[in-house]
C-alpha cells in the first residue's frame, strides 16, 4: 500500500482527492449523495451489484441437495461466505480500488441469469430499484429446477469516523428452499456493516466489521467480522458460530469456523474440526446479462443501457462526457418526480409491493435476538421477464 497521503491517486486529482476527503470530514450527515472524484467512479451501477450474490451458482443450488437441516444450515452458510469476496473485494482486485458505483434511478433495471451446468440447473437473477430517496435496491434469485430462491433489499446509510467511511447495511434476505417433504425451509439473512479504508493513500477498500446473522428455525448462525490486528491478525477475517436454535440443544451439531472470508476458511470446533470449509481462491462465474424486453433487447430502464454513455466516458478517461451523460439522466429524473408530484401519481413499482413489515423476519429474528426487532420488506410479485 502506498506510503504517503495521496500517493495512490493520480497526480492530475490530488488536489480534487484532498478537497473530497476535507468535505466528507466536515459532513454529519449520510454520505449518500456526494460526489465523487473522476478517477474513484466506477462504471457500474449499484442496481448490478446483487449479482455477487450468485458468482459461485454451484454452491448456491447445492443446498437444495442437502439430506439434513444440519447440512443445509452448513451449505447455506458456506454460500453466503463464499459470496463476500465478490461483493466486497473483487472492485479492488480489478480496478485497482474500491471505486464508488453509479446511483441507481429509480426504477432502475438488471436481469441476468447463469446457466446450467453439470445439472446444477439455470439460476436467475432480477434487480429493481425500488427506492431513490433514500437509494434501496430488491432483487430476486432463483434456480427453479432446484427449488432454491433468495429474495432481499437493501439500502445504505453512510457516515464518515475515525479516517474512515462507516456504511452501516439497511435490509435483510430471506432464502427459501422447497423440501422433498413438501415443505419449506426458510433462512433469514442480515448484512454486514462496512468500513471503507485506505481513503487517506487514495486508495480505499473494504473490511467488513461487527456481526451478521444467518437464521432459521433450527439453527442460529453468528458471523463476526475483523480486521487486521484483531482475533487472527489478518484483513478480512471472521469467526461463525453456528448452534441449536432454542428448543434444540442436545439433538444438533454446533460448529466453530474460521479465516478469511475472501481466501480460505476451516472448521475450528466440533465434529469437523481441522477440516476446510469454505475456498473461494479459485475463479467467479460472472453473470450474463439479458435483456427484459420480449424481443430480448435492453430497456431504456434496463442498467446498462440507461449507463451506457456514462459509462463509456469512465472506462475511456472522457469525465466529460461521463459528467454529461450523468447530468442528463438525473435531470429526467428529476422532471419525471416533478411531473409526478404535479399530477398526483407515484412511480409504479413493476416487480416488487412494499409491506410495513416482514413476518419471516420477526418470527426468526427473535430466535438470534437481533435488532431491529422488525424491518419492512419488498414482496417480489413473481413476475419474471418474458423469456426472447
Amino acid at each position: 500500500m502506498a506510503e504517503q497521503a495521496g500517493e495512490a491517486v493520480p497526480p492530475a486529482q490530488r488536489s480534487s482527492w484532498a478537497s473530497f476527503l476535507k468535505s466528507i470530514a466536515s459532513v454529519s450527515g449520510d454520505l449518500s449523495s456526494m460526489t465523487c472524484p473522476p478517477f474513484i467512479l466506477s462504471p457500474v451501477s449499484l442496481t448490478e451489484f446483487p449479482a455477487y450474490w450468485c458468482e459461485h451458482p454451484e454452491l448456491f443450488s447445492a443446498i437444495a441437495d442437502q439430506g439434513t437441516e444440519e447440512q443445509r444450515m452448513l451449505a447455506v452458510v458456506k454460500w453466503f461466505i463464499s459470496t463476500l469476496k465478490g461483493q466486497y473485494t473483487s472492485r479492488n482486485e480489478s480496478m485497482g480500488s474500491e471505486k464508488k458505483p453509479l446511483n441507481p434511478v429509480l426504477g432502475e433495471l438488471f436481469y441476468g441469469n447463469w446457466p446450467d451446468v453439470n445439472g446444477r440447473g439455470e439460476t436467475e437473477l432480477l434487480v429493481e430499484q425500488v427506492s431513490h430517496h433514500p437509494p434501496i435496491t430488491a432483487y430476486a434469485i432463483e434456480n427453479k429446477s432446484k427449488g432454491v430462491k433468495l429474495v432481499g433489499h437493501n439500502a445504505q446509510k453512510t457516515s464518515f469516523s475515525g479516517g474512515s467511511i462507516i456504511v452501516k447495511q439497511i435490509g435483510h434476505a430471506t432464502l427459501t428452499i422447497k423440501l422433498p417433504s413438501g415443505d419449506v425451509a426458510e433462512y433469514l439473512i442480515t448484512l454486514p456493516r462496512l468500513r471503507i479504508d485506505g481513503l487517506w493513500y487514495g486508495a480505499p477498500y473494504i473490511e467488513l466489521s461487527e456481526t451478521s446473522w444467518i437464521i432459521c428455525k433450527e439453527y442460529v448462525c453468528a458471523i463476526e467480522y475483523k480486521g487486521k490486528g484483531y482475533f487472527s491478525g489478518k484483513t478480512h477475517s471472521f469467526k461463525a458460530t453456528l448452534t441449536p436454535a432454542p428448543g434444540f440443544g442436545g439433538t444438533l451439531g454446533s460448529h466453530v469456523i474460521e479465516g478469511t472470508w475472501h481466501t480460505t476458511s476451516k472448521f475450528t470446533s466440533g465434529p469437523k474440526t481441522g477440516l476446510e470449509f469454505h475456498n473461494v481462491t479459485g475463479p467467479k462465474e460472472e453473470v450474463t446479462a439479458i435483456g427484459g424486453q420480449t424481443s430480448g433487447e435492453m430497456g431504456e430502464f434496463e442498467t446498462r443501457q440507461l449507463w451506457k454513455q456514462v459509462a463509456k466516458g469512465i472506462r475511456e478517461g472522457d469525465f466529460d462526457m461521463a459528467s454529461r451523460e450523468k447530468s442528463k439522466i438525473e435531470n429526467d429524473q428529476r422532471q419525471r418526480r416533478k411531473d409526478e408530484l404535479a399530477a398526483g401519481t407515484k412511480w409504479p413499482l413493476k416487480h416488487f409491493d412494499h409491506v410495513d413489515s416482514d413476518p419471516t423476519y420477526e418470527r426468526l429474528g427473535k430466535l438470534g435476538k437481533i435488532t431491529p426487532v422488525t424491518e419492512d420488506m419488498y414482496v417480489f410479485k413473481e413476475n419474471w421477464p418474458p423469456v426472447a
